[in-house]
């Protein structure tokens, strides 16, 4: 299965934009225990009070396949989950899930026929498979950050509300203590391989407007 040797740890803003679930969703389905999240501390009022794994990820990939795209019921798809349980964790990601109608469809791994998962009736049509995209390529887009260099913003929950580089958590005034300390942009680089020149640069450039103003 994808992402076995995969490590990490994704807040549930990276877990939405990733599965393509809200995170009303995400936060429903965990407190009613229909998907909760792998890492947490039980403070779900807090940010980073759930944390999802890669298996996460790709588990959401397909529930929001079934939810949002194919509109299955949330009742049945509790159903199916209680069926699947035996599965563990890969209940979601290491299975071969159909969809006929509004009913999931399981292949039986020993016959390979097609089973209602929750009726356990045999299922002559050719249901509709559901295909896990890459979950990889999805983070890879997560940390692209291509138009948002040497930008700031500000985002509830990040840094304290600090101005931070855009698409980081990295806070601008930490970049500008290290300039004021007389570091170079290729030492700050250093510091923080996940900025780029262009962002050293428009954190230099404004601090030094400001001064001057």
């Amino acid at each position: 299965m994808e992402g076995d040797n995969v490590i990490g740890a994704f807040s549930e803003e990276q877990a939405s934009r990733i599965s393509g679930v809200s995170i009303y969703q995400l936060r429903q389905w965990d407190r009613e225990g229909f998907f909760p999240a792998t890492y947490g501390d039980g403070q779900h009022h807090v940010p980073f009070g759930r944390l999802y794994s890669f298996r996460d990820l790709v588990s959401l990939q397909v529930l929001n396949d079934l939810r949002n795209d194919k509109k299955i019921p949330l009742s049945h798809l509790r159903e199916v989950s209680a069926k699947l349980s035996h599965f563990g964790e890969r209940k979601w990601s290491g299975t071969t899930l159909y969809v006929l109608g509004k009913r999931v469809v399981l292949e039986h791994p020993t016959t390979k026929s097609r089973e209602d998962i929750v009726s356990g009736q045999q299922i002559l049509n050719i249901p509709l498979r559901v295909v896990i995209k890459s979950t990889r390529d999805r983070i890879k887009e997560l940390n692209n950050r291509d138009g948002e260099l040497g930008q700031f913003t500000k985002g509830k929950f990040v840094a304290h509300n600090e101005l931070v580089f855009s698409g980081t958590r990295i806070p601008v005034s930490i970049v500008i203590e290290f300039y004021e300390a007389g570091y170079t942009s290729e030492m700050i680089l250093r510091e923080f391989p996940d900025l780029t020149e262009t962002d050293i640069e428009a954190a230099i450039r404004a601090h030094e407007s400001k001064k001057a103003a």
